[in-house]
């Protein structure tokens, strides 16, 4: 058995417990007075140990719950965050569970949201837009599913759209287009439809 011998406040609402005179671990705060712990009480290494896991869990949601109160997140992208600042990997997935269990996290919802994003307001390609979803654990189906509902012509119209807006001089300049070319494959399209969109903008100015 251990004594709590101490129990100060820290930084982040937090609570450093002393055990047997020595510093020990830090708890959330509002979970040891839950705990109804106080100096000179005993507990072992159970008690302890349990004590840890709803102090995890508890700062685990809140970091949950004040990271959705900013943007959408993706199940993955929730749960790689807290775990990298509030919590152990298994509380921060469990967090996320949670939350997804509220309907306060949608996969296919948060992926729609971005795909539009990616596709209509920064220009990407598909395959831009793949690797990004990717990233954030977007299953590869609801990709497939999502890439579909964009038409080929959507994807010439972009390229267009971005010759026009940042490379005006394309069609006169050799090495512009060839920047153009290569910006255009970094944002994720493939060569056919960069070539295709080059050709529709030709058209254009025809």
């Amino acid at each position: 058995m251990m004594e709590l011998t101490a129990a100060e406040p820290r930084r982040h609402h937090l609570t450093q417990l002393f055990l047997d005179g020595e510093p020990a671990v830090k708890i959330d705060t509002e979970t040891f007075l839950r705990s109804g712990l106080r100096p000179g009480d005993k507990l072992d290494d159970e008690e302890l140990h349990q004590l840890i896991l709803a102090s995890d869990a508890r700062r685990a949601n809140e970091k949950a719950l004040y990271l959705l109160e900013h943007r959408d997140h993706s199940k993955k992208e929730l749960a790689d965050k807290i775990a990298r600042t509030a919590a152990s990997r298994e509380a921060a997935q469990a967090a996320a569970d949670r939350m997804e269990e509220l309907g306060l996290v949608n996969d296919e919802a948060y992926a729609r949201r971005r795909a539009k994003e990616l596709f209509e307001r920064k220009k990407f390609g598909p395959m831009r837009v793949r690797q990004e979803l990717r990233l954030k654990g977007i299953s590869s189906e609801l990709i497939d599913e999502l890439l579909a509902e964009y038409e080929e012509e959507s994807a010439l119209e972009n390229i267009r759209a971005v010759l026009e807006r940042k490379y005006p001089q394309w069609q006169e300049d050799e090495k512009v287009k060839r920047r153009a070319f290569a910006a255009l494959q970094r944002m994720g399209y493939p060569y056919g439809q960069i070539r295709a969109g080059m050709s529709l903008a030709e058209l254009a100015e025809e």
